[in-house]
């Protein structure tokens, strides 16, 4: 989104969290919990209008600041709703899975992004990978987090099968986040979570013959 956004009275970004008191009595929100408001009203707009309507104005109003507050943190609309989903719907939160298997562990986490997604909406989906097909910024943070998370996830996903015999010594990065970089590229490509079907083609086809002794 572009636009010269007029300043309002909870500008800049200050460390600390504690709310401050106005002399009228009103309270002025800073740091993580004015974000975290922020963040909040833009999940509430989206499930309300959903992504094509979500406007910086209306989450603003919603949060009872200015537009000004929103774009010194989040340049634009696919910013702010990956920061919202990734509060209210993270793709890879939450317990790692331990199935006792490698197999049952992966699918769970493929199954869970899936789920995530699926209930976040197709509309927000297609409107959010549409906007990240535009700009090349957006989609190289969405490209850093999930590798991020993916690869931490799936060390430790194959560090439990490697102290149960299940996978060779040695494991690159690369291969071990290749469920998560399938997962993305098909989400990517169809413009729709992946079905189950493909996420058990994904383990049983390409990853365990990869990792397996």
């Amino acid at each position: 989104m572009t636009g010269n956004p007029a300043s309002g009275p909870e500008s800049g970004r200050a460390s600390g969290t504690a709310a401050v008191p106005h002399s009228g009595g009103k309270t002025r929100r800073r740091g993580q919990a004015l974000e975290g408001a922020l963040i909040d009203a833009a999940w509430d707009e989206l499930q309300a209008v959903g992504y094509a309507a979500l406007t910086f104005e209306a989450v603003a109003d919603r949060a009872g600041t200015s537009r000004a507050v929103l774009y010194r943190r989040w340049r634009n609309r696919p910013e702010l709703v990956i920061a919202a989903m990734r509060r209210h719907r993270p793709m890879l939160s939450g317990e790692i899975p331990d199935t006792g298997s490698l197999r049952g562990d992966v699918l769970a986490v493929l199954r869970r992004m899936s789920a995530r997604l699926a209930d976040v909406g197709p509309e927000t989906v297609y409107g959010l990978l549409g906007d990240i097909f535009a700009d090349p910024e957006p989609y190289s943070r969405v490209q850093d987090q999930v590798l991020h998370i993916g690869a931490g996830v799936m060390t430790t996903i194959l560090k439990r099968a490697a102290d149960r015999g299940e996978v060779r010594d040695e494991v690159s990065t690369r291969v071990a986040t290749l469920p998560t970089d399938l997962f993305r590229l098909e989400l990517f490509h169809a413009r729709t979570p992946p079905s189950d079907a493909v996420l058990t083609e994904i383990v049983d086809d390409v990853f365990l013959p990869l990792v397996q002794p």
